[in-house]
C-alpha cells in the first residue's frame, strides 16, 4: 500500500491525482445537488476526440480515472523493476504519457455504449 501511495503522490502522477480529486469533488457535489452532471455540456465538445454523445463531465472523470490507475500502475511496477536512478526517473514521463494516450483509448471503447444509456441532449418531443 505505502508504494501505490508513493506513486500516486510522485512525479509525474501527481498532477493525475490532483485532477482525480476535483474530479472526485465535483461528483460529491453532483451527488448531494448542488451541481449537475451537465454542467459542462455547454462549454466543450468531445466529439472530436471520439467521446461525444455522454456527457462532458462523466467523459472526463472517466478519462481521469483510467489515466490515474493506469500511471499508478505503471509507477508501481517501475519502481519495483528498474533500479533508482537518473533512468527510472525518466521513464516515469513516457509512461504518463502512454497511460493517457491508452486511457483516451479504453475511454472511447467505454463511451460507446454509454451513448445510448446517457444521452447529452435531450431527445426531440412529441
Amino acid at each position: 500500500m505505502h508504494m501505490i501511495a508513493d506513486a500516486a503522490t510522485g512525479p509525474p502522477t501527481l498532477l493525475l491525482t490532483a485532477a482525480l480529486v476535483v474530479a472526485a469533488g465535483f461528483w460529491l457535489l453532483a451527488a448531494v445537488g448542488v451541481t449537475t452532471p451537465q454542467a459542462f455540456d455547454s462549454d466543450a465538445d468531445l466529439d472530436a476526440w471520439g467521446m461525444g454523445g455522454v456527457p462532458v463531465a462523466l467523459a472526463l472523470s472517466l478519462l481521469t480515472l483510467v489515466a490515474w490507475l493506469l500511471a499508478t500502475g505503471v509507477t508501481v511496477l517501475l519502481d519495483a523493476h528498474v533500479p533508482e536512478g537518473p533512468g527510472a526517473g525518466l521513464l516515469r514521463l513516457p509512461a504518463l504519457t502512454g497511460a493517457l494516450f491508452a486511457a483516451w483509448r479504453l475511454t472511447r471503447f467505454f463511451v460507446r455504449p454509454l451513448h445510448r444509456l446517457l444521452p447529452d441532449e435531450p431527445g426531440p418531443s412529441r
